[in-house]
């Protein structure tokens, strides 16, 4: 990404050479994730694995300092088309001490998915507390097809939040640790870039009654972290 970075530098300072315009560089170019998002909404890479059809659900703007990296929106996301407006959703604003407002405006919290349509129901839960029951895992094809090309148009991002272990083992690759729990109570390692946390299912609650450093230790860090930001 920083290579992608350097290279847009050096384009702008081309484009900036030669004589005065009436219009800044700035204003000429045309807002890439504008129509990176159109193209997103668009996507039907992976519909015909879909039981509802394809729905991409994002939430980008380029001056977004933080970026929540999930699993794939739930049914009822899918329905509404607006992202974590479900129970998890409410556990995860919990987490963050976010109220919507904050939590939904663009310009301050990015939201993209591992899968950014819902995959359907399954057995596979993934959601690094427990298994059983859930949905299917996020589409295989999603996250390498379009998470880079997002990932260059914010370039103000400052800390990405991973929840679940679809987004560390993606993200992190060989840092995890030997499970999910031990990657999240981990969390500092990833500082200040990255905060793996447990996927704010259901099953989360029983995962934080037996693991309690996480409400005593991880939210306290996880709040402090999010509010120098948003």
């Amino acid at each position: 990404m920083s290579e992608h970075s350097s290279r847009l530098a050096r384009g702008h300072a081309r484009k900036s050479d030669g004589p005065p315009r009436t219009r800044t560089p700035r204003q000429d170019r045309p807002d890439r994730l504008a129509q990176l998002l159109r193209q997103v909404r668009a996507c039907r890479l992976c519909e015909a694995e879909l039981p509802l059809g394809a729905r991409p659900v994002v939430q980008l703007a380029a001056s977004a300092r933080l970026l929540i990296v999930g699993q794939a929106p739930g049914s009822k996301v899918h329905e509404s088309g607006t992202p974590w407006s479900d129970a998890s959703g409410l556990r995860l604003r919990q987490w963050l001490q976010l109220d919507p407002a904050v939590f939904y405006d663009a310009s301050r919290v990015a939201i993209m998915p591992m899968g950014l349509c819902y995959p359907g129901a399954g057995t596979g839960a993934g959601a690094g507390a427990g298994a059983g029951g859930g949905d299917r895992p996020p589409r295989p094809e999603c996250a390498p097809h379009w998470h880079q090309r997002l990932l260059a148009q914010l370039p103000r991002l400052r800390l990405t939040l991973l929840l679940g272990q679809y987004a560390q083992r993606y993200y992190l690759g060989p840092r995890r640790q030997g499970s999910l729990t031990e990657t999240v109570r981990s969390y500092a390692d990833y500082a200040p870039q990255f905060f793996p946390l447990p996927h704010p299912s259901w099953r989360s609650a029983i995962w934080m009654r037996q693991h309690p450093w996480f409400e005593a230790e991880v939210i306290p860090a996880l709040r402090a972290a999010v509010a120098r930001l948003v």
